[in-house]
């Protein structure tokens, strides 16, 4: 088998595993109790907590674990937009090309009577600062954009949004999901007042996440109950996730150098070689997009068809974001950068992990076009295109 959908899940560092066993038999003791067999779980939150704080250039202060990168996006907006409603201020600036975490939460605001702005994505999958400029008003209380695309991998120019929003005395938050592990993040340098992320991107367990909050910002609950994370998330802390979630993103930013040259290598190569298919076009900026990313569309297929003859082949891929794979409509992501909905339903994403090889590489693109070409042929669509019945939309 070959695994490219990190993007959607990885698996678990042996390094990560180790970590946790401990905590799952031996010192399984509670957090919050006060003799030493639970404070030896203490000392473990405490210390992952000050892992993650080093990793992202923040205060530890700072550090609140969640149930995962929605709830920390949840948790974000939720209290922006508190904090702004207590100085009369309801408008939030975003993108259209969110992660649906995002979006999802800022339709919920919208009913509760916020103003939204989703600014437009280029075609090449990049957001303009200017343009984020533009749509700040007096009224502003956050800015939240995507520090990665979880569809098309494309890295936005965060550090310059930061400093825009910081320059106008606006919250600025990122949903940094796809990116922690995989780029450097330092909040500090890159004036982001809340970030979120979720262990099992980058080789971390499933259901753990963690909410960066700047310091002076005022969370709000969504978990009510009792007084874990300094009150601000109730629930016993899961001590075993929360180590392999701080031990996880310690590694992969330990060997990131490595890591991104030998993906971003690899990248490539799949990318010039499924260019070579015709009427096919790579989405997003060829260059600044995640090190592990790839995403093209196919005229004339339909993605589901060609993930299920890849899944024959013994190639696990995906369309586009997993949250999403049980829906029939093309990908907001798709339409956001342009794409018609003809083109949008022949998607596939490859996301590449660290034991991606040249021989996966080179497997994988000749499984592409042979199923490509086998689903073509077999297409009254792809046949009218090529008779002139109607016009090809990609050259």
């Amino acid at each position: 088998m070959i695994y490219a959908d990190n993007a959607a899940t990885t698996k678990m560092s042996k390094t990560a595993i180790a970590a946790m066993l401990p905590y799952l038999d031996g010192d399984f003791g509670n957090a919050s109790s006060l003799y030493g067999f639970g404070q030896r779980a203490k000392e473990a939150l405490e210390n992952a907590r000050q892992t993650v704080a080093d990793c992202l250039h923040a205060d530890v202060k700072g550090i609140y674990f969640t149930g995962g990168g929605s709830e920390a996006d949840n948790q974000a907006l939720e209290s922006a937009a508190m904090i702004g409603a207590r100085k009369g201020k309801k408008h939030i600036v975003s993108t259209k090309f969110e992660h649906h975490a995002i979006l999802h939460k800022l339709d919920q605001l919208k009913s509760r009577g916020y103003e939204v702005t989703l600014v437009d994505v280029h075609e090449d999958g990049i957001v303009r600062p200017e343009e984020i400029a533009a749509a700040i008003r007096e009224d502003t209380c956050l800015v939240t954009v995507m520090f990665a695309n979880n569809e098309i991998g494309t890295i936005q120019p965060i550090a310059e949004i930061g400093a825009i929003c910081r320059e106008r005395g606006v919250l600025f938050h990122t949903d940094a999901v796809q990116a922690a592990g995989h780029i450097e993040i330092d909040v500090e340098a890159m004036n982001i007042d809340m970030l979120s992320l979720s262990g099992h991107k980058f080789h971390g367990p499933k259901g753990i996440g963690v909410l960066y909050a700047k310091k002076g910002i005022r969370l709000e609950n969504i978990i009510y109950g009792g007084a874990q994370e300094r009150g601000k998330r109730a629930g016993t802390e899961n001590i075993p996730a929360i180590v392999g979630l701080a031990t996880a993103l310690s590694e992969n930013i330990a060997h990131m150098q490595e890591n991104t040259e030998k993906l971003t290598h690899l990248r490539d190569k799949l990318i010039a070689g499924l260019s070579e298919i015709p009427h096919s076009i790579l989405n997003g900026d060829a260059v600044r997009r995640l090190p592990s990313n790839v995403h093209f569309c196919f005229e004339g297929i339909e993605g589901e068809s060609l993930l299920l003859l890849l899944d024959a082949h013994g190639i696990c891929a995906s369309s586009g974001s997993a949250c999403t794979s049980g829906s029939l409509d093309p990908s907001h992501v798709m339409l956001a950068i342009g794409r018609p909905h003809e083109i949008a339903h022949g998607s596939l994403r490859l996301s590449l992990g660290e034991d991606f090889t040249e021989e996966m590489a080179e497997e994988v693109i000749a499984s592409v076009k042979e199923v490509v070409s086998y689903l073509r042929g077999m297409s009254p669509v792809w046949r009218n295109l090529c008779e002139g019945k109607t016009q090809f939309l990609l050259k």
